[in-house]
Protein backbone atom coordinates (compact mmCIF):
# COMPACT_ATOMS: atom_id res chain seq x y z
CA UNK A 1 0.00 0.00 0.00
CA UNK A 2 0.86 3.68 -0.48
CA UNK A 3 0.60 4.91 3.04
CA UNK A 4 -1.69 7.44 3.16
CA UNK A 5 -0.41 10.60 3.45
CA UNK A 6 -1.38 13.46 5.47
CA UNK A 7 0.52 16.31 5.52
CA UNK A 8 -1.38 18.76 7.78
CA UNK A 9 -4.51 18.69 9.60
CA UNK A 10 -7.86 18.54 8.56
CA UNK A 11 -10.30 21.19 9.22
CA UNK A 12 -14.16 20.06 10.03
CA UNK A 13 -14.95 21.29 7.12
CA UNK A 14 -12.71 20.15 4.74
CA UNK A 15 -12.37 16.38 3.20
CA UNK A 16 -9.78 14.85 0.80
CA UNK A 17 -9.86 12.36 -1.71
CA UNK A 18 -8.23 8.81 -1.86
CA UNK A 19 -6.65 6.84 -4.56
CA UNK A 20 -5.85 3.38 -4.68
CA UNK A 21 -3.07 0.86 -5.77
CA UNK A 22 -3.58 -2.48 -7.06
CA UNK A 23 -0.77 -4.92 -5.63
CA UNK A 24 -1.89 -7.72 -7.57
CA UNK A 25 -4.36 -7.99 -10.28
CA UNK A 26 -5.94 -11.30 -12.12
CA UNK A 27 -7.91 -12.18 -14.87
CA UNK A 28 -9.98 -14.99 -14.97
CA UNK A 29 -11.92 -17.07 -17.65
CA UNK A 30 -15.11 -17.66 -17.62
CA UNK A 31 -16.07 -15.48 -14.67
CA UNK A 32 -19.83 -15.55 -15.13
CA UNK A 33 -20.88 -15.54 -10.97
CA UNK A 34 -24.48 -15.59 -10.56
CA UNK A 35 -24.53 -14.93 -6.76
CA UNK A 36 -22.15 -12.01 -7.70
CA UNK A 37 -23.48 -8.30 -8.65
CA UNK A 38 -21.89 -7.96 -12.47
CA UNK A 39 -21.59 -4.43 -11.57
CA UNK A 40 -18.44 -5.62 -10.20
CA UNK A 41 -16.30 -7.60 -12.76
CA UNK A 42 -14.81 -4.44 -14.45
CA UNK A 43 -12.47 -3.71 -11.69
CA UNK A 44 -10.88 -6.71 -10.11
CA UNK A 45 -9.93 -5.25 -6.93
CA UNK A 46 -8.75 -2.25 -5.37
CA UNK A 47 -6.14 -4.45 -3.24
CA UNK A 48 -4.63 -8.11 -3.28
CA UNK A 49 -2.34 -9.00 -0.93
CA UNK A 50 -1.19 -12.55 -0.18
CA UNK A 51 1.53 -12.89 3.34
CA UNK A 52 4.59 -15.20 2.70
CA UNK A 53 4.14 -17.51 5.86
CA UNK A 54 6.60 -16.55 8.95
CA UNK A 55 6.89 -20.35 9.65
CA UNK A 56 5.75 -23.33 8.58
CA UNK A 57 2.14 -24.16 7.93
CA UNK A 58 0.70 -20.69 7.98
CA UNK A 59 -2.47 -19.81 6.28
CA UNK A 60 -1.77 -16.93 3.37
CA UNK A 61 -3.10 -13.89 5.90
CA UNK A 62 -5.26 -11.05 5.65
CA UNK A 63 -5.73 -8.49 3.55
CA UNK A 64 -5.49 -5.25 3.39
CA UNK A 65 -5.96 -1.77 3.66
CA UNK A 66 -4.07 0.53 0.63
CA UNK A 67 -4.53 4.47 1.47
CA UNK A 68 -2.50 7.09 -0.50
CA UNK A 69 -3.87 10.58 -0.17
CA UNK A 70 -4.20 12.92 -3.28
CA UNK A 71 -3.40 16.34 -2.69
CA UNK A 72 -7.18 17.87 -3.61
CA UNK A 73 -9.67 18.93 -1.15
CA UNK A 74 -13.16 18.85 -1.65
CA UNK A 75 -15.58 21.77 -1.25
CA UNK A 76 -18.19 21.81 1.20
CA UNK A 77 -21.63 21.18 0.27
CA UNK A 78 -20.66 18.26 -2.05
CA UNK A 79 -20.96 15.78 0.58
CA UNK A 80 -24.14 14.40 0.93
CA UNK A 81 -25.07 10.75 0.64
CA UNK A 82 -25.67 10.32 -3.21
CA UNK A 83 -23.33 13.76 -3.66
CA UNK A 84 -21.62 14.44 -6.31
CA UNK A 85 -18.58 14.96 -5.05
CA UNK A 86 -18.00 11.57 -3.76
CA UNK A 87 -18.67 10.39 -7.43
CA UNK A 88 -15.94 12.82 -8.38
CA UNK A 89 -13.86 11.49 -5.96
CA UNK A 90 -14.78 7.77 -6.48
CA UNK A 91 -13.32 9.04 -10.64
CA UNK A 92 -10.30 10.06 -8.91
CA UNK A 93 -9.46 7.13 -7.48
CA UNK A 94 -10.33 5.13 -10.82
CA UNK A 95 -8.37 6.99 -12.57
CA UNK A 96 -5.08 6.51 -10.26
CA UNK A 97 -5.88 2.92 -10.72
CA UNK A 98 -5.88 2.66 -14.41
CA UNK A 99 -2.54 4.66 -14.15
CA UNK A 100 -1.22 1.78 -11.48
CA UNK A 101 -2.01 -0.93 -13.83
CA UNK A 102 -0.36 0.66 -16.80
CA UNK A 103 2.58 0.65 -14.26
CA UNK A 104 2.89 -2.63 -13.34
CA UNK A 105 4.78 -3.36 -16.67
CA UNK A 106 8.18 -2.50 -14.69
CA UNK A 107 9.26 -5.23 -11.78
CA UNK A 108 9.22 -3.01 -8.73
CA UNK A 109 12.90 -2.64 -7.38
CA UNK A 110 13.72 -4.74 -4.36
CA UNK A 111 13.15 -2.80 -1.45
CA UNK A 112 16.16 -2.18 0.85
CA UNK A 113 16.86 -3.42 4.58
CA UNK A 114 15.54 -1.09 6.86
CA UNK A 115 17.25 0.31 9.35
CA UNK A 116 18.29 -2.31 12.35
CA UNK A 117 19.76 -0.28 15.59
CA UNK A 118 23.32 -1.46 14.37
CA UNK A 119 23.50 -1.30 10.67
CA UNK A 120 27.42 -2.41 10.47
CA UNK A 121 25.65 -5.73 12.68
CA UNK A 122 25.31 -7.68 9.50
CA UNK A 123 24.11 -11.09 11.62
CA UNK A 124 21.20 -8.55 13.29
CA UNK A 125 20.21 -7.37 9.87
CA UNK A 126 19.93 -10.31 7.95
CA UNK A 127 17.78 -11.83 11.03
CA UNK A 128 15.68 -8.40 10.63
CA UNK A 129 14.98 -8.35 6.76
CA UNK A 130 14.17 -12.42 7.48
CA UNK A 131 11.35 -11.19 9.49
CA UNK A 132 12.37 -12.58 12.92
CA UNK A 133 12.33 -9.22 14.96
CA UNK A 134 9.48 -9.04 16.95
CA UNK A 135 8.48 -4.97 15.76
CA UNK A 136 9.83 -2.73 13.91
CA UNK A 137 8.54 0.47 15.92
CA UNK A 138 6.97 1.37 18.88
CA UNK A 139 5.43 4.69 18.64
CA UNK A 140 3.23 6.66 21.09
CA UNK A 141 0.12 9.06 19.23
CA UNK A 142 -0.88 11.93 21.82
CA UNK A 143 -4.00 14.18 20.40
CA UNK A 144 -2.69 18.28 20.50
CA UNK A 145 -4.42 21.03 19.68
CA UNK A 146 -4.55 22.61 16.46
CA UNK A 147 -2.79 26.05 16.14
CA UNK A 148 -6.53 28.20 16.59
CA UNK A 149 -7.21 25.84 19.47
CA UNK A 150 -10.58 24.75 17.61
CA UNK A 151 -9.49 21.19 17.54
CA UNK A 152 -7.19 18.12 18.34
CA UNK A 153 -4.58 16.33 15.60
CA UNK A 154 -2.39 12.96 16.58
CA UNK A 155 0.84 14.22 16.47
CA UNK A 156 3.59 10.55 17.49
CA UNK A 157 4.97 12.03 21.07
CA UNK A 158 7.63 9.23 21.17
CA UNK A 159 8.94 6.85 19.00
CA UNK A 160 11.73 3.70 19.40
CA UNK A 161 13.88 3.39 17.76
CA UNK A 162 14.69 6.34 16.22
CA UNK A 163 17.07 6.19 12.70
CA UNK A 164 19.29 8.71 12.28
CA UNK A 165 21.23 7.02 9.03
CA UNK A 166 18.91 6.50 6.37
CA UNK A 167 18.96 7.62 2.93
CA UNK A 168 16.52 9.81 1.32
CA UNK A 169 14.13 7.56 0.02
CA UNK A 170 14.14 5.68 3.28
CA UNK A 171 13.21 8.60 5.04
CA UNK A 172 10.36 9.42 2.68
CA UNK A 173 9.11 6.06 3.38
CA UNK A 174 9.16 6.28 6.95
CA UNK A 175 7.12 9.87 6.86
CA UNK A 176 4.31 8.02 5.14
CA UNK A 177 4.53 5.29 7.38
CA UNK A 178 4.13 7.48 10.26
CA UNK A 179 1.76 9.73 9.50
CA UNK A 180 -0.62 6.44 8.35
CA UNK A 181 0.04 5.11 12.31
CA UNK A 182 -1.52 8.73 13.41
CA UNK A 183 -4.32 8.30 10.57
CA UNK A 184 -5.42 4.89 12.22
CA UNK A 185 -4.50 5.31 15.25
CA UNK A 186 -6.88 7.58 15.71
CA UNK A 187 -9.42 6.87 12.76
CA UNK A 188 -11.89 8.78 14.51
CA UNK A 189 -10.16 12.02 12.90
CA UNK A 190 -10.71 15.88 15.11
CA UNK A 191 -13.42 15.54 17.32
CA UNK A 192 -11.91 14.73 20.46
CA UNK A 193 -12.60 16.58 23.90
CA UNK A 194 -10.64 16.20 26.59
CA UNK A 195 -11.94 13.63 29.19
CA UNK A 196 -11.73 12.80 32.42
CA UNK A 197 -12.64 8.78 31.96
CA UNK A 198 -11.72 6.24 28.79
CA UNK A 199 -12.39 2.49 29.16
CA UNK A 200 -8.69 1.63 27.25
CA UNK A 201 -9.23 -0.70 24.03
CA UNK A 202 -6.62 -2.77 22.03
CA UNK A 203 -7.12 -3.39 18.34
CA UNK A 204 -5.35 -3.36 14.95
CA UNK A 205 -5.10 -2.30 11.44
CA UNK A 206 -3.14 -3.15 8.46
CA UNK A 207 -0.64 -1.27 6.14
CA UNK A 208 0.44 -3.05 2.74
CA UNK A 209 3.90 -1.40 0.96
CA UNK A 210 3.83 -0.57 -2.44
CA UNK A 211 6.16 -3.61 -2.91
CA UNK A 212 3.54 -6.38 -1.06
CA UNK A 213 5.23 -6.27 1.85
CA UNK A 214 3.13 -5.70 4.89
CA UNK A 215 2.70 -3.92 8.35
CA UNK A 216 0.47 -4.79 10.78
CA UNK A 217 -0.14 -1.67 12.99
CA UNK A 218 -1.22 -2.50 17.18
CA UNK A 219 -2.96 0.21 19.16
CA UNK A 220 -4.00 0.38 22.50
CA UNK A 221 -5.64 3.33 23.47
CA UNK A 222 -5.58 4.81 26.96
CA UNK A 223 -5.87 8.00 29.23
CA UNK A 224 -2.27 9.10 30.12
CA UNK A 225 -1.88 9.13 33.90
CA UNK A 226 -2.56 13.04 34.94
CA UNK A 227 -5.16 14.77 36.73
CA UNK A 228 -8.41 16.59 35.24
CA UNK A 229 -9.62 16.41 32.04
CA UNK A 230 -7.08 15.23 28.99
CA UNK A 231 -7.62 13.62 25.31
CA UNK A 232 -6.60 9.80 25.16
CA UNK A 233 -3.44 8.79 23.85
CA UNK A 234 -2.26 5.54 21.67
CA UNK A 235 0.52 3.17 21.95
CA UNK A 236 1.55 1.48 18.86
CA UNK A 237 3.94 -1.05 17.68
CA UNK A 238 4.70 -2.23 13.88
CA UNK A 239 5.34 -5.63 13.11
CA UNK A 240 5.42 -7.76 10.24
CA UNK A 241 3.89 -10.35 12.58
CA UNK A 242 0.86 -11.18 12.72
CA UNK A 243 0.06 -12.70 16.41
CA UNK A 244 -2.76 -9.86 18.40
CA UNK A 245 -2.54 -12.22 21.50
CA UNK A 246 1.04 -11.98 21.91
CA UNK A 247 1.50 -8.13 20.93
CA UNK A 248 -1.89 -7.57 23.88
CA UNK A 249 0.89 -9.07 26.53
CA UNK A 250 3.26 -6.86 25.34
CA UNK A 251 0.70 -4.03 25.69
CA UNK A 252 0.57 -5.12 29.20
CA UNK A 253 4.04 -4.32 29.77
CA UNK A 254 4.30 -1.45 27.91
CA UNK A 255 1.30 0.36 29.61
CA UNK A 256 2.58 -0.72 33.20
CA UNK A 257 6.22 1.06 32.49
CA UNK A 258 4.25 3.66 31.48
CA UNK A 259 2.84 4.87 34.48
CA UNK A 260 6.28 4.76 36.16
CA UNK A 261 8.04 6.56 33.36
CA UNK A 262 8.41 6.97 29.45
CA UNK A 263 12.35 6.15 30.68
CA UNK A 264 11.15 2.51 31.69
CA UNK A 265 9.79 1.98 28.04
CA UNK A 266 12.96 2.21 26.45
CA UNK A 267 14.60 -0.70 27.80
CA UNK A 268 12.09 -3.17 28.02
CA UNK A 269 11.66 -2.47 24.13
CA UNK A 270 15.20 -2.88 23.66
CA UNK A 271 15.33 -6.67 24.83
CA UNK A 272 12.33 -7.20 22.83
CA UNK A 273 14.01 -5.68 20.34
CA UNK A 274 16.84 -8.22 20.28
CA UNK A 275 14.49 -11.33 21.54
CA UNK A 276 14.17 -13.43 18.18
CA UNK A 277 9.94 -13.94 17.55
CA UNK A 278 9.71 -17.50 19.14
CA UNK A 279 8.49 -20.73 16.38
CA UNK A 280 4.75 -22.14 17.20
CA UNK A 281 4.16 -23.21 21.11
CA UNK A 282 7.64 -22.13 21.94
CA UNK A 283 7.87 -19.53 24.57
CA UNK A 284 10.84 -16.56 24.61
CA UNK A 285 12.26 -14.77 28.01
CA UNK A 286 12.33 -11.21 28.52
CA UNK A 287 14.31 -9.62 31.51
CA UNK A 288 13.77 -6.49 32.70
CA UNK A 289 14.41 -4.12 35.64
CA UNK A 290 11.09 -2.14 37.48
CA UNK A 291 11.99 0.15 40.04
CA UNK A 292 10.84 -0.82 43.68
CA UNK A 293 10.29 -4.69 42.44
CA UNK A 294 13.61 -5.58 40.84
CA UNK A 295 14.38 -7.75 37.90
CA UNK A 296 11.38 -9.56 36.52
CA UNK A 297 11.12 -11.89 33.92
CA UNK A 298 8.66 -11.79 31.17
CA UNK A 299 7.17 -15.07 29.43
CA UNK A 300 5.39 -14.65 26.03
CA UNK A 301 4.52 -17.61 24.78
CA UNK A 302 3.62 -18.07 20.38
CA UNK A 303 -0.07 -20.59 20.15
CA UNK A 304 0.56 -23.70 18.81
CA UNK A 305 -1.69 -23.38 16.02
CA UNK A 306 0.05 -20.34 14.52
CA UNK A 307 -2.07 -19.68 11.82
CA UNK A 308 -4.72 -18.65 14.00
CA UNK A 309 -2.50 -16.45 16.18
CA UNK A 310 -3.87 -13.24 15.18
CA UNK A 311 -7.60 -14.58 15.77
CA UNK A 312 -10.52 -14.77 19.02
CA UNK A 313 -13.37 -16.06 17.54
CA UNK A 314 -15.12 -15.69 20.98
CA UNK A 315 -15.90 -12.25 19.89
CA UNK A 316 -16.97 -12.88 16.86
CA UNK A 317 -19.67 -15.37 18.48
CA UNK A 318 -20.42 -12.79 21.02
CA UNK A 319 -21.58 -10.39 18.45
CA UNK A 320 -22.97 -12.94 16.01
CA UNK A 321 -24.87 -15.96 16.32
CA UNK A 322 -24.15 -19.12 14.84
CA UNK A 323 -26.62 -18.82 12.33
CA UNK A 324 -26.34 -14.98 11.40
CA UNK A 325 -22.18 -15.97 11.25
CA UNK A 326 -22.57 -18.58 8.81
CA UNK A 327 -24.87 -16.27 6.76
CA UNK A 328 -21.57 -13.74 7.29
CA UNK A 329 -19.54 -16.91 6.01
CA UNK A 330 -21.33 -17.50 3.04
CA UNK A 331 -21.61 -14.11 1.68
CA UNK A 332 -18.01 -13.67 1.75
CA UNK A 333 -17.22 -17.06 0.28
CA UNK A 334 -18.70 -15.19 -2.55
CA UNK A 335 -16.81 -12.13 -2.58
CA UNK A 336 -19.33 -10.04 -1.70
CA UNK A 337 -19.22 -5.96 -0.23
CA UNK A 338 -19.74 -6.35 3.37
CA UNK A 339 -19.31 -3.72 6.13
CA UNK A 340 -19.50 -4.08 9.82
CA UNK A 341 -20.36 -1.70 12.29
CA UNK A 342 -19.73 -1.40 15.82
CA UNK A 343 -19.00 0.79 18.68
CA UNK A 344 -15.67 -0.36 19.76
CA UNK A 345 -12.62 -0.29 17.28
CA UNK A 346 -11.71 -3.70 18.79
CA UNK A 347 -14.44 -5.22 18.04
CA UNK A 348 -14.31 -4.70 14.22
CA UNK A 349 -10.85 -5.31 14.09
CA UNK A 350 -11.28 -8.78 16.24
CA UNK A 351 -14.47 -9.43 13.96
CA UNK A 352 -12.82 -8.63 10.61
CA UNK A 353 -10.13 -10.51 11.04
CA UNK A 354 -11.87 -13.76 12.53
CA UNK A 355 -14.06 -13.67 9.35
CA UNK A 356 -11.32 -13.20 6.92
CA UNK A 357 -9.82 -16.42 9.10
CA UNK A 358 -12.88 -18.45 8.33
CA UNK A 359 -11.87 -18.62 4.50
CA UNK A 360 -8.67 -20.71 5.64
CA UNK A 361 -7.27 -22.39 3.50
CA UNK A 362 -8.37 -19.32 0.90
CA UNK A 363 -7.44 -16.17 1.39
CA UNK A 364 -9.63 -12.58 0.51
CA UNK A 365 -7.97 -11.03 -2.29
CA UNK A 366 -9.80 -7.58 -2.38
CA UNK A 367 -9.94 -4.43 -0.07
CA UNK A 368 -9.88 -5.24 3.25
CA UNK A 369 -9.87 -2.58 6.22
CA UNK A 370 -10.67 -3.75 9.12
CA UNK A 371 -11.27 0.31 10.96
CA UNK A 372 -12.19 2.83 8.37
CA UNK A 373 -10.49 6.14 9.33
CA UNK A 374 -13.72 8.61 8.39
CA UNK A 375 -11.29 10.56 6.20
CA UNK A 376 -11.62 7.48 4.07
CA UNK A 377 -14.76 6.89 4.50
CA UNK A 378 -15.53 7.10 0.38
CA UNK A 379 -14.14 3.32 0.22
CA UNK A 380 -17.40 2.06 0.41
CA UNK A 381 -18.57 3.26 -2.89
CA UNK A 382 -16.02 1.19 -4.44
CA UNK A 383 -17.99 -1.47 -7.03
CA UNK A 384 -15.67 -4.40 -5.89
CA UNK A 385 -15.93 -6.67 -3.47
CA UNK A 386 -14.22 -5.34 0.07
CA UNK A 387 -14.81 -6.53 3.64
CA UNK A 388 -14.83 -2.84 5.94
CA UNK A 389 -15.18 -2.24 9.75
CA UNK A 390 -17.21 1.37 9.92
CA UNK A 391 -17.74 2.81 13.56
CA UNK A 392 -21.54 3.06 13.93
CA UNK A 393 -21.59 7.10 14.40
CA UNK A 394 -20.45 6.93 10.81
CA UNK A 395 -23.51 4.85 9.79
CA UNK A 396 -25.15 7.28 7.76
CA UNK A 397 -22.68 7.69 5.72
CA UNK A 398 -22.61 4.52 4.69
CA UNK A 399 -26.48 3.21 3.98
CA UNK A 400 -26.93 1.27 1.19
CA UNK A 401 -23.48 1.47 -0.09
CA UNK A 402 -22.69 -2.36 0.64
CA UNK A 403 -24.08 -6.21 -0.32
CA UNK A 404 -24.32 -6.82 3.45
CA UNK A 405 -23.94 -4.67 6.55
CA UNK A 406 -23.53 -6.42 9.93
CA UNK A 407 -24.61 -4.48 13.03
CA UNK A 408 -22.00 -6.06 15.89
CA UNK A 409 -22.96 -3.46 18.47
CA UNK A 410 -25.19 -4.69 21.64
CA UNK A 411 -27.75 -2.39 21.59
CA UNK A 412 -29.16 -3.30 17.99
CA UNK A 413 -32.38 -3.31 16.29
CA UNK A 414 -31.43 -5.66 13.85
CA UNK A 415 -28.01 -7.52 12.87
CA UNK A 416 -28.32 -7.08 9.54
CA UNK A 417 -29.44 -3.41 8.52
CA UNK A 418 -28.91 -4.01 4.66
CA UNK A 419 -28.86 -7.20 2.72
CA UNK A 420 -28.89 -8.06 -1.13
CA UNK A 421 -30.69 -11.28 -0.12
CA UNK A 422 -30.20 -15.02 -0.48
CA UNK A 423 -27.13 -15.81 1.35
CA UNK A 424 -29.04 -18.63 3.85
CA UNK A 425 -29.13 -20.07 -0.14
CA UNK A 426 -25.72 -19.74 -0.77
CA UNK A 427 -24.51 -23.10 1.43
CA UNK A 428 -25.74 -26.64 0.28
CA UNK A 429 -28.24 -26.98 3.29
CA UNK A 430 -26.93 -30.69 4.57
CA UNK A 431 -23.59 -28.73 5.21
CA UNK A 432 -25.21 -25.69 6.89
CA UNK A 433 -26.66 -28.59 9.28
CA UNK A 434 -22.73 -29.87 9.95
CA UNK A 435 -21.20 -26.41 10.34
CA UNK A 436 -23.73 -25.98 12.93
CA UNK A 437 -23.35 -28.97 14.61
CA UNK A 438 -19.65 -28.52 14.66
CA UNK A 439 -19.93 -25.37 15.96
CA UNK A 440 -22.18 -26.22 19.19
CA UNK A 441 -19.19 -28.64 20.12
CA UNK A 442 -17.29 -25.34 20.98
CA UNK A 443 -19.03 -25.01 23.84
CA UNK A 444 -16.73 -27.35 25.75
CA UNK A 445 -13.76 -25.50 24.53
CA UNK A 446 -12.20 -24.42 27.87
CA UNK A 447 -9.30 -21.75 26.27
CA UNK A 448 -9.30 -19.62 23.69
CA UNK A 449 -6.78 -21.89 21.38
CA UNK A 450 -9.31 -24.89 21.69
CA UNK A 451 -12.18 -22.60 20.76
CA UNK A 452 -10.35 -21.28 17.82
CA UNK A 453 -9.27 -24.98 16.48
CA UNK A 454 -12.98 -25.80 16.91
CA UNK A 455 -14.30 -23.39 15.10
CA UNK A 456 -11.80 -23.22 12.31
CA UNK A 457 -11.65 -26.76 11.84
CA UNK A 458 -15.96 -26.82 11.14
CA UNK A 459 -15.31 -24.48 8.05
CA UNK A 460 -12.42 -26.24 7.34
CA UNK A 461 -14.20 -29.28 7.54
CA UNK A 462 -16.69 -27.54 5.00
CA UNK A 463 -14.25 -26.73 2.24
CA UNK A 464 -12.94 -30.32 2.41
CA UNK A 465 -15.81 -31.81 1.45
CA UNK A 466 -17.13 -29.32 -1.09
CA UNK A 467 -13.48 -28.69 -3.23
CA UNK A 468 -11.31 -30.93 -0.96
CA UNK A 469 -11.24 -33.49 -4.48
CA UNK A 470 -9.23 -31.05 -6.55
CA UNK A 471 -6.19 -32.71 -6.62
CA UNK A 472 -6.73 -35.34 -9.43
CA UNK A 473 -8.13 -32.48 -11.79
CA UNK A 474 -4.68 -30.50 -11.93
CA UNK A 475 -3.09 -32.57 -14.93
CA UNK A 476 0.80 -32.24 -15.55
CA UNK A 477 2.61 -33.24 -18.72
CA UNK A 478 6.12 -32.87 -19.80
CA UNK A 479 7.50 -31.10 -16.41
CA UNK A 480 5.40 -28.25 -17.91
CA UNK A 481 2.78 -25.98 -15.39
CA UNK A 482 -0.25 -27.80 -13.85
CA UNK A 483 -3.63 -27.18 -15.79
CA UNK A 484 -6.72 -27.61 -13.50
CA UNK A 485 -9.76 -28.85 -15.69
CA UNK A 486 -12.17 -27.07 -13.69
CA UNK A 487 -15.59 -28.86 -15.69
CA UNK A 488 -14.20 -32.15 -15.03
CA UNK A 489 -14.05 -31.22 -11.35
CA UNK A 490 -17.35 -29.76 -10.70
CA UNK A 491 -19.04 -32.23 -12.61
CA UNK A 492 -17.32 -34.79 -10.31
CA UNK A 493 -19.53 -33.77 -7.19
CA UNK A 494 -22.19 -35.81 -7.12
CA UNK A 495 -24.84 -33.51 -4.58
CA UNK A 496 -26.48 -30.96 -6.71
CA UNK A 497 -26.63 -28.74 -3.99
CA UNK A 498 -22.87 -28.86 -3.56
CA UNK A 499 -22.10 -28.55 -7.21
CA UNK A 500 -24.00 -25.85 -7.75
CA UNK A 501 -22.28 -24.02 -4.72
CA UNK A 502 -18.68 -25.19 -6.42
CA UNK A 503 -19.97 -23.88 -9.75
CA UNK A 504 -20.19 -20.21 -8.34
CA UNK A 505 -17.11 -20.43 -5.63
CA UNK A 506 -14.68 -21.65 -8.71
CA UNK A 507 -15.26 -18.68 -10.02
CA UNK A 508 -14.02 -15.87 -7.30
CA UNK A 509 -10.30 -14.77 -6.74
CA UNK A 510 -10.00 -16.69 -3.92
CA UNK A 511 -10.19 -20.34 -5.41
CA UNK A 512 -8.42 -18.75 -9.02
CA UNK A 513 -5.41 -17.67 -6.65
CA UNK A 514 -5.56 -21.20 -4.49
CA UNK A 515 -5.25 -22.93 -7.81
CA UNK A 516 -2.74 -21.34 -9.55
CA UNK A 517 -0.31 -22.00 -6.41
CA UNK A 518 -1.33 -25.51 -6.91
CA UNK A 519 -0.97 -25.27 -10.71
CA UNK A 520 3.00 -23.83 -9.67
CA UNK A 521 3.84 -26.80 -7.96
CA UNK A 522 5.22 -30.26 -8.46
CA UNK A 523 2.90 -32.97 -9.11
CA UNK A 524 2.96 -35.23 -5.76
CA UNK A 525 1.78 -34.69 -2.12
CA UNK A 526 0.89 -31.84 -1.00
CA UNK A 527 1.87 -29.89 2.41
CA UNK A 528 0.06 -27.80 4.42
CA UNK A 529 -3.50 -28.44 7.41
CA UNK A 530 -5.89 -28.23 4.65
CA UNK A 531 -4.18 -31.45 2.70
CA UNK A 532 -4.05 -33.28 5.65
CA UNK A 533 -7.51 -32.64 6.29
CA UNK A 534 -8.32 -34.21 2.62
CA UNK A 535 -6.48 -37.25 3.30
CA UNK A 536 -8.13 -37.86 6.68
CA UNK A 537 -11.59 -37.22 5.03
CA UNK A 538 -10.79 -39.63 2.61
CA UNK A 539 -9.29 -41.87 4.77
CA UNK A 540 -12.29 -41.86 6.83
CA UNK A 541 -14.71 -42.50 3.66
CA UNK A 542 -12.79 -45.81 2.68
CA UNK A 543 -12.96 -46.98 6.45
CA UNK A 544 -16.76 -46.03 6.23
CA UNK A 545 -17.33 -47.70 2.99
CA UNK A 546 -15.44 -51.01 3.98
CA UNK A 547 -17.64 -51.28 6.90
CA UNK A 548 -20.72 -51.30 4.73
CA UNK A 549 -19.24 -54.32 3.14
Amino acid sequence: MDKSQVDQPLSPNSRRSFSFSSLRIKKRHNSNDEGVSMRRRGLRSFSSYRETSIQGEQPRGNLISEVAEKKSSIPPGEDEVGRPGALKRFSAMWSSFRRGRKEKGKDPEPPEPLDPIEPQNVSRQHRYVSGQYFFEYLVVVSLKKTRDGSSYEPQITYQFPKRDTMARHQIEEEEKLLKAITLFSFPEGINWAPLTEYHSETFSFVLTGIDGSRKNGYCRRLLPGGKGARPPEAYCIISSLACFGLFSKIFDEVEKRRQISMAMIYPFMQKLREAQFPAPGHTVEIKSFIPESGTEIISLTRPLDSWLEHVNFAILFDCLTDEEVLLVFAAAVLERRIIFVADELGTLSQVIHAVAALLYPFTWQHTFIPIIPEILIDVVMAPTPYLLGVQKRLLHLVCDQSDLMVDLSEKKDKTFIFSMGGESSILPPKLQTEILESLSKRQNASTVEELNRVVSESFLYFFVRTVGHYAPYVKYSHGAQGVFEKRSFYKAINSKTTRHFVKKFIQTQMFDLFIQEVEKQQPGPQQGIFYRKIIEYQEKKKREKKNKH
